[in-house]
């Protein structure tokens, strides 16, 4: 877990009577998961533990999200506003956060379209630890990275040719492949989208 740097006890706790909002987001797809309150003892309890801890104003305890369930949050980070006296928690959900069954306490369509990216990345990293038979990810995987290489080529020049000579949608479906198997030729070499998008980071700044 990596916090930017602050001091606690430099937080404004004097504005929400000893409480402050932490809204919880995932760590990977930018995904609002929940918003709960921390008192001073929540959140060095969830600093220490790694797990997100909250104060529970009906309760009036500590409450760690998933002790009853087993779907913690595991915490990447935390971050302070500007003003001291609100938290983002970036985590990593063990299972779905809100007790409905959903992945965000503000329903499925919480996420923000791109971070489907993530989604698709993280499962295809499990696709390549677990091998599931009748997966055609595992295929992949199993005919090695120049037989993937190979699929990333050709999509690639499909993609390509449809930009010139087909439709909208046909463009688009070619290119939904494409970013597929690169997903898998990256995992494949253990990297990820992330690891890209550092790249993309670093050449734009």
């Amino acid at each position: 877990m990596s916090d930017a740097k602050f001091d606690i006890d430099q937080l404004d706790w004097a504005k929400s009577n000893g409480l402050l909002p932490a809204i919880v987001q995932h760590y990977l797809t930018g995904e609002v998961l929940m918003l709960g309150y921390m008192n001073a003892e929540a959140l060095a309890q969830t600093q220490v533990s790694g797990h997100v801890t909250f104060y529970s104003r009906s309760k009036q305890r500590l409450w760690t999200k998933g002790e009853s369930s087993g779907h913690v949050l595991q915490v990447k980070s935390i971050r302070v506003d500007c003003d001291a006296d609100t938290l983002l928690v970036q985590a990593e959900p063990q299972g779905p956060t809100c007790h409905l069954g959903t992945s965000s306490c503000f329903g499925d369509t919480a996420r923000p379209p791109l971070g489907f990216l993530a989604e698709l990345d993280a499962l295809v990293a499990s696709r390549k630890a677990e091998l599931p038979e009748g997966s055609y990810t595992t295929r992949l995987f199993s005919g090695g990275t120049r037989r993937i290489a190979q699929k990333v080529g050709e999509e690639g020049v499909e993609t390509a040719l449809a930009a010139v000579t087909q439709g909208d949608d046909d463009l688009l479906g070619e290119a939904a492949d494409l970013v597929f198997h690169l997903t898998v030729l990256l995992r494949a070499r253990g990297f990820g989208l992330a690891d890209v998008t550092e790249v993309l980071i670093k050449r734009h700044s």
